[in-house]
């Protein structure tokens, strides 16, 4: 069980990595600024490539969600929800975006340009890169690994300012070009600290399978050990025993005396 979970958590950091390059493949093919959701709307010759992208990364985020070890966050209000269930609900929300892309030009869904569709993918989008931050932060109080922790930490706070930043020009539709730069910086800065994620599980999980093995190897060796002693036979132990008692000699001083005596005890009552 543990071989097939540190298998799963492996294919899932190569997962993430391959949807990381499949999104700077498309981001390099569409020559200018756009920000990462652009990339796969309709009639982008790189939707196709991003629709992949999105679906791998879902599906990384997913098989974290279910085959990592139980994460322990230090801070109350972090540990209202399981790390696995935000993993997983992000999984599921990248899924629907991967699917539902948003128009051309991915225009934000409010007034004149409203369409269902760029609702529900700026809603799933959104939704999953705040379950993503949500779990970093987790993962950052997590009171085992120390050094995913302080990774997690800086990732969080790093993912935050910059997408923070980057959503705020494409609100007020200011330098939006350098919006879109931020935007792409923040989704690889979050895409890497999955596969950083799983690649540490993976490595985690197998550690402790060999930890249980060599443990239960121990055990096993010293019960076999047991096991021969009480099989050694009852007259053969005695003989050892015997072997190893010291013999009192009739020669000692204290012998001596005592055959002194009955000799003398003998001849009086003679």
């Amino acid at each position: 069980m543990s071989a097939a979970r540190t298998a799963a958590l492996a294919a899932a950091a190569v997962l993430a990595a391959t949807g990381l390059a499949l999104i700077w493949v498309a981001r390099i093919a569409a020559n200018r600024f756009v920000y990462v959701s652009e990339l796969g709307a309709q009639g982008e010759p790189t939707a196709e490539v991003f629709r992949w992208a999105l679906m791998l990364i879902a599906v990384s985020a997913g098989i974290v969600a279910l085959c990592a070890p139980r994460l322990t966050p230090r801070v109350r209000w972090l540990a209202a929800v399981p790390p696995a269930i935000v993993l997983g609900g992000a999984a599921v929300a990248f899924g629907i975006a991967s699917q539902v892309t948003c128009t051309a030009t991915c225009p934000l869904p409010v007034g004149p340009a409203f369409t269902w569709q760029d609702l529900i993918h700026t809603t799933a989008a959104v939704l999953g890169f705040a379950g993503a931050a949500f779990a970093m932060l987790q993962v950052a109080t997590d009171r085992r690994y120390r050094r995913l922790a302080h990774y997690s930490l800086v990732s969080a706070i790093a993912v935050a300012v910059i997408s923070g930043a980057g959503g705020l020009l494409s609100v007020f539709q200011v330098f939006t070009q350098f919006g879109g730069v931020l935007e792409i910086v923040a989704t690889t800065i979050a895409l890497l600290w999955l596969v950083v994620l799983a690649a540490v599980l993976a490595v985690e999980v197998s550690r402790a399978a060999a930890s249980v093995g060599e443990s239960d190897g121990v055990a096993e060796t010293e019960t076999e050990t047991d096991v021969a002693t009480d099989q050694v036979p009852t007259g053969r132990a005695d003989a050892a025993h015997s072997r190893r008692s010291p013999r009192i000699h009739a020669s000692t001083p204290s012998a001596r005396r005592t055959s002194i005596s009955i000799s003398d005890s003998s001849r009086s009552t003679h």
